[in-house]
């Protein structure tokens, strides 16, 4: 790995000279007899075939459905415990403790913080611009992108917003911070958006990564089934640290099911339901008292500016029905987010809501 290349160059250099651990099942791909993992040879608790045996780093079957979905060749993928081991990979990759910092662009999703103080990298934040529907701005981005700042995280449809970011303003900051910082595009909410994914820009941009997710238009949150697009390059850096066996065999079966060309089908009908409740949950929530403005969105959710979201969130607990307070959050002021639930669910919420005064 050459050490001009315009994104290895910024990762740490312990980490590039890192020999990684070398599972059993990296070494040993096939066999008749497995006596070389110390497993139970058989399966006293789980009663299930397959569960006493540790599950291959990265399954190749799955890799292949997910190439044909995201549309990357297979060695652009790395599959991780949801999207959040992703972000904690590229701050262990990239930022020395003490010395290196993130770029964030709040209000937007709180991991990328966390992850930085876990890492001890400094936070940097460029706030969205609220006046524009909380647009990215390029030129603060890329003004506040000094040496120490290695990774930049855009979230896009962001969250808590519920927007997209501008497509040719995220390749812009991107183009403009080859070989200075990698721009990393969030994209767990795409689906709900009805647009292409900046996947279809890695060959392009090298210093592109992003992240996907099989826990929203999936349905399977539980599952922690997160997907990193990148170079291959890159890919082969964050598999130096992730840890040996990321994919356990029942999420696995789960991914593998939907991915099937009924599953595909199943999360279309299902994101087509949600997005047709988000746009009716708008128009109704929008005139009623409490509600001062209803966010446009492109995700599975809509953020909300009431009158009283103090009020607001004590009558819908009262009565059960939880929503996520956002008002401590900068610049969401008197803000919540709701999530599209079913539609009895969503008219539940709708009538406790029309009720506070």
């Amino acid at each position: 790995m050459s050490s001009s290349d315009p994104v290895l160059s910024l990762i740490r250099p312990e980490i590039l000279a890192l020999t990684p651990y070398s599972s059993a099942r990296k070494e040993a791909q096939a066999g008749r007899v497995w006596l070389d993992a110390n497993e139970n040879p058989q399966t006293p608790a789980a009663g299930r075939p397959l569960l006493n045996r540790y599950p291959e780093p990265q399954p190749p079957d799955l890799l292949a459905r997910l190439a044909d979905y995201y549309e990357v060749p297979a060695d652009q993928i790395l599959v991780t415990r949801g999207s959040d081991e992703g972000i904690d990979l590229l701050l262990r990759a990239f930022c020395r403790a003490g010395q290196d910092a993130i770029l964030v662009t709040p209000p937007t999703y709180g991991m990328y913080a966390v992850s930085a103080a876990i890492q001890h990298a400094r936070v940097v934040g460029v706030p969205l611009t609220a006046a524009k529907n909380f647009a990215l701005d390029a030129d603060a981005v890329l003004a506040a992108a000094t040496p120490d700042v290695k990774l930049v995280f855009l979230c896009s449809p962001n969250n808590p917003t519920g927007a997209l970011l501008d497509r040719a303003t995220i390749l812009r900051i991107a183009r403009d911070l080859l070989g200075r910082a990698v721009v990393v595009v969030d994209e767990a909410y795409v689906e709900f958006a009805g647009t292409p994914s900046l996947a279809r820009e890695l060959a392009d941009q090298p210093n592109l990564v992003v992240l996907r997710t099989l826990s929203k238009a999936f349905g399977l949150a539980g599952a922690r089934c997160g997907v990193t697009l990148a170079r291959p390059e890159l890919i082969a850096v964050l598999q130096k640290i992730i840890a040996p066996y990321p994919v356990p065999t029942p999420v696995l079966q789960a991914a593998l099911a939907v991915l099937t060309p009924a599953g595909l089908a199943a999360a279309r009908t299902s994101v087509a339901a949600l997005v047709a409740e988000r746009q009716r949950l708008a128009a109704a929530l929008a005139v009623l008292p409490a509600v001062r403005r209803v966010w446009p969105s492109d995700s599975n959710f809509l953020l909300l500016t009431v009158t009283d979201s103090a009020r607001v969130m004590t009558a819908t607990r009262a009565a059960g029905v939880v929503l996520r307070d956002r008002s401590r959050d900068h610049g969401l002021a008197q803000c919540v987010r709701m999530t599209m639930g079913t539609p009895e669910e969503n008219n539940a919420a709708l009538e406790i809501i029309a009720r506070v005064q």
